[in-house]
């Protein structure tokens, strides 16, 4: 069985980081209805949906992805870039040790955003961006690399997250917008370019056999299609305004 912990939509969404795009409005019930729509398009794809509470003092709550790497072995609770987003560690740890997760933490100077981790099998790749540090890196190694992963730090420019750039859309390849990230980081892995009309659209959740994606990307869904993947179209261009993506709306582990 698989697990998707997500959180609720902050009242306060509108108040939400930014970092490469500028600030516009936001409709936050449409941005809630899209929510869930994600949600039900995680429990289509075979998941078990536990969806936390937020608060006003958290309005990048949704994006739970960010708080913690979790694998087989256990979870990594981050310590996230944006000071802003450290409230929204409690839940989370608590959410996970209650399923039997064991933990390990992110320390000060460290700082890591699990938008910036993405596992393809043993390799992990982080990204070294504005809210992922060396030191935050080197720690995350230090915990993976005894049981066996190997740990990669990936240069990012020009853009929030590793996971904005790259995501695993099967388990040996990978869509990757190579304006972002460098493409011989991924040696060995298929890569599959984007449009470059959409810069955006490398961001891409993999679940069991379907490919859950944004459905402002026809031009690069079109190659997902075309490589003979099932993609499941989502609409969430009100949680894009927040410098959000479809990855970055859930934590899945099995269970």
């Amino acid at each position: 069985m698989l697990m998707a912990l997500t959180r609720e939509v902050s009242a306060a969404f509108q108040a939400c980081e930014l970092t490469h795009l500028e600030r516009v409005p936001i409709d936050l019930d449409r941005a809630r209805a899209q929510h869930a729509a994600y949600e039900w398009a995680l429990v289509e794809a075979g998941c078990t949906v536990r969806r936390l509470d937020s608060s006003a003092d958290m309005p990048d709550a949704v994006f739970v992805e960010d708080i913690a790497v979790v694998l087989n072995e256990g979870a990594v609770i981050c310590r996230p870039g944006a000071e802003s987003r450290r409230a929204e560690t409690p839940g989370i740890l608590d959410a996970l040790t209650r399923h039997g997760r064991p933990v390990q933490h992110i320390k000060a100077p460290g700082t890591l955003d699990g938008g910036d981790v993405l596992v393809v099998g043993r390799q992990v790749f982080v990204g070294s961006s504005a809210r992922t540090n060396r030191t935050g890196i080197d720690q995350l190694a230090g915990i993976l690399e005894p049981v066996g992963y190997a740990v990669h730090a990936v240069p990012v420019r020009g853009c929030l997250h590793l996971k904005s750039a790259v995501t695993a859309v099967a388990p040996d390849t990978l869509l990757i917008n190579r304006e972002w990230v460098p493409a011989d980081a991924f040696a060995g892995l298929s890569l599959l370019d984007i449009d470059p009309l959409e810069p955006y659209g490398a961001n891409a959740l993999a679940v069991a056999d379907v490919v859950i994606y944004p459905g402002g990307f026809p031009r690069t869904r079109e190659r997902l299609e075309h490589r003979g993947l099932r993609v499941r179209p989502v609409d969430v261009d009100e949680l894009q305004k927040a410098e959000g993506g479809v990855t970055c709306g859930s934590l899945l582990f099995g269970l």
